[in-house]
């Protein structure tokens, strides 16, 4: 759990203690936009910006289900976020799998991506993809199930 949370809290510590040093030199200005700057980072790479994650199990069961990929991810990815960002509203379903937090999801990442825990990696009626294309990724979404 504290990894998940470690990459937001240390862009909140720096972006505090740089707009401190801006605001004791006198540049209140400055040091208001830069920890907004921080805040507005903190605030994308942490699990709040993404859907509630399920296990993998769960994930797994669901998608046989109705047939919507699982994407697994993890906190900090800059390419998970480019992918949640560009889904937008059509994120939520999906079904999303913190591989650092269901310790299933990881093995699953690293038995598809020969032992690294590339993502996201997104699962679509069976078939893993790597890094795919969020154009793809929305299209795949869009059909029925």
């Amino acid at each position: 759990m504290t990894r998940v949370w470690l990459p937001p809290i240390l862009f909140l510590l720096c972006g505090t203690g740089l707009a401190v040093g801006l605001f004791l030199d006198q540049n209140p200005g400055t040091a208001v936009v830069l920890l907004l700057v921080f805040v507005l980072l903190a605030g994308v790479n942490s699990p709040l910006v993404f859907p509630r994650s399920i296990g993998a199990a769960e994930a797994k069961r669901r998608s046989a289900a109705d047939g919507r990929p699982v994407v697994y991810w993890r906190p900090g990815c800059a390419y998970c976020l480019r992918l949640r960002m560009r889904l937008g509203r059509r994120a939520r379903r999906a079904h999303w799998v913190d591989i650092w937090r269901d310790p299933e999801g990881a093995a699953a990442v690293r038995a598809v991506n020969d032992g690294n825990e590339t993502v996201p990696t997104v699962v679509v009626s069976g078939r893993p993809h790597v890094n795919p294309a969020p154009a793809w990724v929305h299209e795949q979404l869009s059909r029925p199930a």
